[in-house]
């Protein structure tokens, strides 16, 4: 397959330098396309479909009128990233899980970074994601943050920028996992000759790092997720498969006497770590929402008592806001003593009069995103939008300003795709994931998600976006 006249912008490429050469740690896979035909890479990419659709790897949308079930489509041309790289975002990535993880315990508990006027404190009083309940409590091993999926971008200078931080729920890791299973397949010498680093361990070191939430030699571990219905019901059953472990509805357990016990054919059965994939307000509807359907009556007192642990922990959600996100710098300041390995995108926090007003004189520029909301929605691309939806975001931003954060558009780097027409560049994100268990430690591979209309930025699988495997190489 050629890679001769493969075009690319002012963005970075990762494959292709700027003169079009390719870059050292593509070498060995670009040789492998020129001796490869068209034909055998689009049959290549017709397997993996079929294999996903066999695999059932798919997610829910449901504001689509397509219907609800989806596949997320990967693409065959893997991400490569060199060892020199990947270093880098390891130790940002454990720095910044280990500042959050202090943050949780302070604004739960003395409260030491808000009275020193770091991080303003109707910011973190006033969110919605602040669990009151939580107050004064400290999860078993003082963990908050147990899984953290981070998302990154590298930007026209080369450089990887953090996007997000996803402390709650984050998911895509089965994703992950599975799709390197398929190209695993489809490029089994290659694999080999590349020396990439392996992800098919993720399900032992997650339940490792569950059980290590438990003081019982052998606690039973459980996946609680709300049901068929969820957007990621594939992976919360994928995961609980893997590990070996129960995978329970809210229906499927009751407390009593402050502990939590499972229904089985054997009678009840005590449950000790819940991995959970349901949101906070939802866990119990005698401490946060009266109508939920989803949660246990009185595990938040279960969990009070030390009688069960949770992955992550109630609260985490909080650290997830994406004007807290802008303070990130400045939490690993004052907790560490250190500087940030890995720089925020630079952000304009519309609660500020000073931003603000930069906000709305140059919002045709910027990327204004919602502080609360996720998966693409609730936010504007300034470039990309008509005057109707720029003044639609000003009055937003005036009436609600706490509401909002606005970031310049970042190109976001590109990755070869395989389409009709040959190879294209499409824009990707990076999503690593981070265990925080008897130590910190980041998967050496990433859920890589890729716009793939073309010129997109749009990497969301709500929004029409794919994904490739990611080889972080050894070397």
């Amino acid at each position: 397959m050629k890679t001769e006249g493969y075009a690319h912008g002012e963005h970075y490429d990762e494959m292709f330098d700027e003169n079009g050469e390719i870059r050292p740690h593509y070498q060995e896979f670009a040789q492998f396309l020129r001796k490869t035909s068209s034909k055998k890479m689009h049959q290549l990419q017709f397997s993996a479909n079929k294999t996903q659709k066999a695999m059932g790897m798919t997610f829910n949308v449901y504001h689509d009128n397509q219907g609800l079930e989806k596949i997320l489509h990967l693409d065959i041309i893997p991400r490569i990233i060199p060892n020199s790289e990947w270093s880098k975002i390891e130790a940002g990535l454990k720095q910044r899980v280990h500042a959050l993880n202090l943050f949780l315990q302070d604004i739960y508990n003395e409260q030491k970074i808000l009275k020193d006027k770091i991080v303003p404190e109707d910011l973190i009083l006033g969110s919605k994601d602040f669990l009151r309940p939580c107050i004064g409590l400290t999860p078993p091993k003082g963990i908050w943050c147990h899984i953290t999926g981070t998302d990154l971008v590298k930007d026209k200078d080369g450089e990887y920028y953090i996007l997000e931080d996803n402390l709650r729920c984050p998911s895509g890791v089965s994703y992950m996992l599975e799709s390197r299973e398929i190209i695993k397949r489809a490029y089994p010498q290659l694999f080999n000759d590349e020396g990439v680093m392996p992800v098919s361990d993720y399900p032992t070191k997650l339940l490792k790092m569950l059980r290590f939430l438990s003081d019982k030699p052998k606690p039973k571990v459980g996946v609680l997720t709300p049901g068929i219905y969820n957007s990621a019901y594939f992976e919360h059953s994928y995961l609980a498969l893997q590990m070996g472990v129960e995978l329970v509805t809210g229906m499927d357990l009751t407390v009593k006497d402050k502990k939590v016990y499972m229904q089985t054919t054997k009678g009840l059965e005590q449950i000790d770590v819940i991995y959970r994939r349901i949101d906070d307000s939802f866990l119990d509807p005698l401490t946060f929402n009266p109508n939920s359907m989803l949660g246990i009556p009185g595990i938040f007192e279960a969990y009070k008592a030390g009688n069960i642990a949770f992955a992550n922990a109630p609260g985490t959600g909080v650290a997830d806001d994406k004007a807290v996100y802008a303070y990130v710098p400045r939490i690993i300041k004052y907790y560490l003593g250190e500087e940030p390995i890995l720089n925020n995108v630079p952000t304009y926090l519309c609660r500020e009069e000073k931003d603000r007003k930069y906000v709305l004189e140059n919002i045709e520029s910027l990327v204004v995103k919602e502080t609360d909301a996720a998966g693409g929605y609730g936010m504007l691309i300034g470039p990309k939008a008509g005057p109707e939806e720029h003044e639609k975001f000003r009055n937003l931003i005036k009436e609600n300003p706490k509401h909002y954060i606005a970031q310049p558009t970042l190109s976001l780097s590109t990755v070869p795709c395989l389409t009709e027409e040959g190879l294209e560049g499409r824009h990707v994100d990076l999503r690593p994931y981070i265990l925080y268990g008897e130590e910190i430690e980041v998967i050496p591979g990433s859920l890589t998600r890729v716009a793939l209309k073309k010129g997109s930025l749009v990497v969301n699988s709500s929004q029409g976006g794919g994904s490739k495997d990611t080889w972080v190489l050894y070397k």
